[in-house]
């Protein structure tokens, strides 16, 4: 009912159109967010406010957290790329209304994020498991990447696994902001900037950057998405979080 409530509600608002291809992207961005923003508080009211939704949560540390963790994994992946000799920026171009699109970028990574990590994941930890929540949340994140599906193995895994990851940040932090932070970084400076990350085919990047090299490195035509690089990442930074909970559960259970 929440999936398909918030499915209506964007199907039935029209985006009007627009000459400025940034104006119309931002109202494209925010209808759909808009509407998981009520969907989410019309269910969380539903269920008597009885489930925490870690939003903001704990403000501060999810702030530092989701910023710093968002470039350090972006920056990480691309450095090692470009040093694998398997991306190279070979151009700048200027963006017009360069922050109106960062806003549209964070709009869609808000939305996203309650979609999967809001009310779902939490009614799903309640009822059922954290376990539970992580994979069923995971695999509507995969699914709702259906490109990721025609382009192989490798881009589902990447896709998965960086879900799981953002809800091992979250279950840490105890805060949404956490990972849309995190997640807002990846796609702004995944796609917006380098252009090697896949958002709407109308958003622009800044610089032109090449691809080129061994697949299962560069990513192919799925770019960073499809490299085994960010897998690797993905996957270290899943492990890495999840020992940190387990450790700081350890230690509330020893005090």
């Amino acid at each position: 009912m929440f999936f398909v409530g918030w499915l209506v509600l964007v199907s039935l608002i029209p985006v009007p159109e627009c000459k400025n291809p940034a104006v119309w992207r931002f109202v494209a961005e925010l209808i759909p967010f808009l509407a998981m923003s009520g969907i989410s508080y019309l269910f969380w009211f539903l269920e008597k406010k009885n489930l925490p939704m870690c939003f903001p949560g704990n403000f501060r540390k999810g702030c530092a957290i989701g910023t710093a963790g968002g470039i350090l994994w972006l920056l990480a992946a691309f450095l090692v790329m470009a040093v694998l000799g398997v991306l190279k920026i070979e151009g700048y171009e200027p963006v017009p209304m360069l922050w109106l699109w960062f806003l549209s970028v964070f709009l869609n990574t808000v939305m996203q994020e309650l979609l999967v990590r809001g009310y779902l994941y939490q009614m799903i930890k309640k009822n059922y498991h954290l376990s539970a929540a992580v994979l069923f949340t995971s695999c509507l994140f995969t699914l709702l990447h259906g490109g990721a599906f025609e382009a192989g193995l490798l881009p589902v895994l990447n896709v998965f696994s960086m879900s799981v990851f953002m809800s091992l940040v979250l279950e840490y932090t105890q805060s949404l902001t956490a990972p849309i932070l995190m997640h807002f970084f990846w796609n702004c400076g995944g796609a917006v900037i380098l252009g090697g990350v896949s958002l709407a085919e109308d958003y622009p990047h800044v610089f032109s950057v090449n691809f080129s090299g061994s697949e299962i490195l560069s990513g192919g035509m799925c770019k960073m998405e499809g490299s085994i690089v960010v897998f690797l990442f993905n996957v270290l930074s899943a492990v890495f979080f999840a020992w940190r909970i387990y450790s700081s559960r350890k230690d509330a259970i020893v005090s």
